[in-house]
């Protein structure tokens, strides 16, 4: 399963609707995941799958406003059918 780090700055539609669906009341820490980056910075995120790929939404205040201004949009286009060209690190298992 590839694993791909995605910063606010580069959030799709769909996987803001990923995160809403699965976090409908916010998160909290216990639904962060932290490590540090290649530069050995601390870096939170809280994830989203879908069935061949594992997100990591960096945790920020943006981040948070934009999910509790969102609504699901159930006409999304489905996740197959967008480009996923995030220029950010990308972790294979």
């Amino acid at each position: 399963m590839k694993r791909v780090i995605v910063d606010y700055k580069k959030l799709s539609a769909e996987i803001l609707n990923l995160l809403v669906t699965k976090y409908p009341n916010g998160f909290d820490d216990a639904d962060t995941i932290t490590f540090r980056n290649a530069q050995n910075e601390l870096v939170e995120c809280i994830e989203a799958r879908t069935e061949d790929t594992i997100y990591l939404v960096k945790v920020s205040k943006r981040l948070v406003e934009a999910m509790d201004d969102h609504e699901v949009d159930d006409d999304a286009e489905p996740m197959d059918d967008v480009d996923m060209d995030f220029d950010e690190e990308e972790i294979e298992d």
